[in-house]
């Protein structure tokens, strides 16, 4: 088998759902102090990613997320996160089981992808698994590995490794696994052999934007997270007064993300249980009765989601999320 073969062999041995592989244009040029000339020049794609995000950026709709806003060119030139990067190993992880949420007054809604354990840790010791075999396979090779936590457009690069397309939700789908693939990626200076880009398959479909509460999905393809439940659930810090009495109504019972955009797109209908345990709901996140959920205290939130990705909200926005769900139960 070559090295990409092998690599991908390994990928799946370990677990991993799907992997691809995207290729980066040759650049000898970069530096963590490029500029914009500097990314655009050598690539469309990468032209068309930093323009996007800049556009996007503009537009405000990153709302308080300021981290995102920081080196641009950083965050769209992974020659620049790894000096000399030749190549993105992405690869998935199915996260759907068939579990259904309890939809009952009184009870709250948490997206799927945070039903069972933090999805960081189980990608986490599966890349430097893979991280180490690449490593020892080829000693000259240079790496580096992120899970939805590096300054990498991910669904970009897993829509260039063939993993699926990027949907007009904003989110990858996948022909195999639908809307239920969760991100990783590891950088290299390898010379891989690429796989065919995903192709949109989205068409004239436009449930998805239909479907979302609050009509962050602006339009197609582009996200205000702003108005996004998934983004006032999780990173938002602000207070339940400093949101319009409108927007607290449209979130309804979702305390920690949403999926609307998501469980509507036609290419779940195929969806395939996954084998990993680890995703895998409790009865705690699959239904929650929101007045078994208050905890007076920090320590009790952190004792009790240690090992959630419900984390991610803290005490403070998961207090305010169910303030916000239990209101919302008790109108008719």
């Amino acid at each position: 088998m070559s090295l990409t073969e092998r690599i991908k062999h390994e990928a799946s041995r370990l677990g991993f759902d799907a992997v691809g592989i995207a290729r980066l244009p040759l650049d000898d040029t970069l530096s963590p102090a490029a500029n914009s000339a500097t990314v655009t020049e050598h690539s469309p794609l990468i032209a068309r990613l930093y323009s996007s995000l800049l556009s996007w950026l503009d537009l405000g709709y990153h709302a308080t997320m300021e981290w995102m806003s920081r080196s641009p060119e950083r965050r769209s030139h992974p020659g620049i996160v790894l000096p000399g990067c030749r190549s993105i190993i992405s690869v998935g992880l199915n996260y759907y089981t068939d579990a259904q949420a309890n939809e009952c007054d009184g009870h709250g809604r948490i997206a799927r992808y945070a039903w069972g354990k933090d999805y960081h840790t189980v990608f986490k010791k599966r890349l430097k698994h893979l991280e180490s075999f690449i490593q020892t396979a080829a000693p000259e090779a240079q790496t580096k590995w992120y899970v939805d936590t590096g300054p990498v457009m991910e669904k970009a690069w897993a829509q260039e490794a063939g993993l699926g397309w990027i949907g007009k939700h904003s989110n990858l789908v996948s022909s195999d696994y639908g809307s239920w693939l969760l991100l990783g990626e590891i950088l290299t200076t390898l010379d891989l052999d690429a796989d065919t880009p995903g192709t949109d398959l989205c068409g004239s479909c436009t449930l998805c934007l239909n479907a979302c509460p609050t009509g962050a999905i602006v339009e197609p393809y582009v996200v205000n997270a702003e108005t996004c439940i998934s983004y006032l659930t999780i990173e938002y810090r602000g207070d339940e007064d400093n949101l319009s009495t409108e927007l607290k109504t449209q979130m309804g019972n979702r305390i920690f993300g949403c999926d609307d955009c998501l469980d509507i797109c036609p290419f779940n209908h195929n969806s395939v249980p996954t084998d990993e345990q680890n995703f895998h709901p409790t009865p705690m996140t699959l239904a929650p009765k929101l007045s078994e959920l208050q905890m007076s205290t920090k320590e009790e939130f952190s004792a009790r989601f240690q090992e959630s990705p419900i984390r991610r909200a803290k005490h403070e926005g998961w207090t305010r999320n169910l303030s916000i769900a239990q209101k919302n139960s008790h109108k008719p």
